[in-house]
């Protein structure tokens, strides 16, 4: 004989059977408790961070290095690439991985959201010593600010008080080089909820970035001959997706990937 039983039913006749079985109840309990722990530990299993390095290395060294020789060869001679790119430090959205880029081929430039400040020889020099290396003597072609999804600069920029008040020692001060883009997108987009504010920001802090760029004196030169070519990019690793756009956007559409 044979009688098929629901998802549900299973579930009723488990919970009828506990109710009978006190004893039986608090043994699955105890059972369900340490299968709990046992998957918290094996998600959280300390990893080595030498033996990381190492096995890293070598993985590259076998894979990478000795397979194309020539590459490694021509880049001993020095570097000639034609992107430079800002991208976020967020460990999910390395640009290499993304783009595909291969070594010698981009400048690279990572910082809490991907931002680029106006120009300022005393507070900002480490941003404006990578931009001038970049664009006067490497002659970088590209610039690229990417943005992405879920980001948490741009959460923590978009959560400041309107009253300014930081509780960090830098990080709400840095994220602030776009506040412009805060403003502008809760005078638009007040209505929704943070998360999609924070979308809508994520966006339009890498327009602030790319007007940014052009407060750098040999930036802006470099792009009114024509040398320079300036565009942003928004990663959204929820969706797979990637959108795509030059500077001054309203005229040249943004390409999505």
């Amino acid at each position: 004989m044979t009688e098929e039983y629901s998802y549900d039913d299973a579930i009723e006749g488990l919970k009828q059977l506990l109710s009978e079985k006190s004893e039986l109840e608090t043994i699955a309990a105890a059972k369900i408790k340490q299968l709990t722990a046992d998957l918290e530990a094996a998600s959280t299993k300390a990893v080595n961070p030498v033996e990381r390095i190492k096995t890293g290395f070598a993985h590259f060294k076998t894979e990478k290095y000795e397979k194309n020789p020539d590459l490694y060869e021509e880049l001993c001679k020095g570097q000639s690439p034609k992107f430079m790119v800002f991208a976020c430090s967020d460990s999910r959205v390395c640009p290499s991985h993304i783009l595909d880029f291969q070594p010698g081929e981009a400048f690279m430039v990572r910082n809490i959201a991907n931002m680029v400040p106006q120009y300022d020889k005393i507070k900002y020099s480490g941003v404006g010593a990578a931009l001038e290396y970049a664009v006067v003597h490497l002659k970088v072609e590209n610039i690229l600010v990417m943005g992405h999804s879920c980001c948490g600069g741009i959460k923590g920029l978009m959560s400041i008080p309107d009253d300014g008040t930081t509780h960090s020692d830098f990080i709400e001060d840095w994220v602030k080089i776009c506040d412009i883009a805060k403003t502008k997108v809760k005078a638009e987009f007040g209505d929704l909820d943070i998360a999609e504010l924070c979308t809508h920001c994520e966006k339009e802090a890498v327009n602030v970035s790319l007007g940014n760029l052009l407060t750098y004196p040999f930036i802006k030169a470099a792009v009114l001959n024509r040398s320079l070519s300036l565009q942003g990019g928004y990663y959204n690793f929820l969706k797979g997706s990637f959108d795509f756009w030059c500077l001054g956007h309203a005229i040249s559409p943004s390409l999505s990937l």
